[in-house]
């Protein structure tokens, strides 16, 4: 077995890690469209579940009423809250990357990412319902022909 010196083992982790961050950050969000909400609707789930940010989209978590109220928290209860609150900020930037500039104007006042994502379930399952109809009723027009 052959020792190598510091300085190369440095070099041989400082390109290895270099490498991994660069692979991490290649990971694409794809777009929303108008076509795509149930695969584009997974695909978000299975990234949002793989940084640890899933429960808080789906659950959200309390939001203090007032700085009152926040500073009467417990420290435990305080260190809890800053780890929703970053948890919360990178699910809506996650979402943020997959949405195009008109629906992003939809969801822009939302104030959590559990708002904005039961704001594009209700504004795509909605639009998904709607089309259901439609085809229903144009097979069942077909079928009077």
């Amino acid at each position: 077995m052959s020792v190598l010196p510091n300085s190369t083992l440095r070099r041989r982790y400082s390109h290895s890690k270099s490498k991994m961050t660069t692979e991490s950050t290649q990971t694409l969000i794809p777009k929303l469209t108008k076509d795509n909400y149930d695969s584009w609707c997974i695909r978000l789930k299975a990234f949002l579940g793989s940084q640890e940010c899933l429960e808080i989209v789906h659950y959200g978590y309390d939001e203090p009423e007032s700085k009152e109220e926040e500073d009467a928290l417990q420290e435990a209860e305080k260190q809890a809250l800053k780890v929703n609150r970053k948890k919360d900020n990178k699910a809506k930037t996650i979402i943020y990357q997959g949405l195009d500039e008109d629906t992003f104007e939809i969801i822009a006042s939302a104030e959590t990412s559990k708002d904005i994502w039961e704001a594009l379930q209700q504004k795509y399952k909605g639009a998904d319902r709607i089309k259901k109809i439609c085809l229903q009723s144009l097979r069942g027009e077909c079928e009077l022909l």
